[in-house]
């Protein structure tokens, strides 16, 4: 995508009910890097106030599904056929960050890489992805 078609991260999250329900935000979205945040919730824990994996490995998915979407050819579209998430720390307050970026742009996938940091800028996980491109 061209950087006059990039929609608004916003947008883009609007689209994406769950996410939104988690109470994510996408803070920035381009083709290069696309960053977005989770706070910490008690609904959202695990045993010890801790953010349950789920809820980071959702946060990672979705920053990651969007910048591989802004990497589509126009017309395209794309779903994850494969993820694997590695938990460095646990997240106990604040909000999770996630930092998305292209690995490999291709005709037939898209691979991204996620960070997830906590509030203090500290590594909690990382996220690769792979992405089909469907129907370009």
């Amino acid at each position: 995508m061209t950087s006059d078609a990039t929609p608004k991260p916003a947008d883009l999250l609007a689209a994406m009910p769950f996410a939104a329900r988690l109470g994510m935000d996408l803070t920035e979205a381009t083709s290069e890097r696309t960053t977005g945040t989770l706070p910490w919730s008690a609904d959202l824990c695990t045993a010890g106030d801790t953010l349950h994996g789920g809820a980071l490995m959702a946060l990672a998915d979705t920053v990651g599904a969007v910048c591989a979407f802004l990497n589509l050819p126009e017309g395209a579209s794309t779903s994850t056929v494969e993820s694997k998430t590695n938990f460095f720390r646990p997240v106990r307050s604040g909000r999770a960050r996630a930092v998305a970026r292209p690995l490999h742009v291709g005709r037939g996938f898209i691979v991204v890489q996620t960070d997830v940091y906590d509030a203090d800028g500290r590594a909690v996980g990382q996220t690769t992805q792979t992405q089909t491109v469907r129907g370009a």
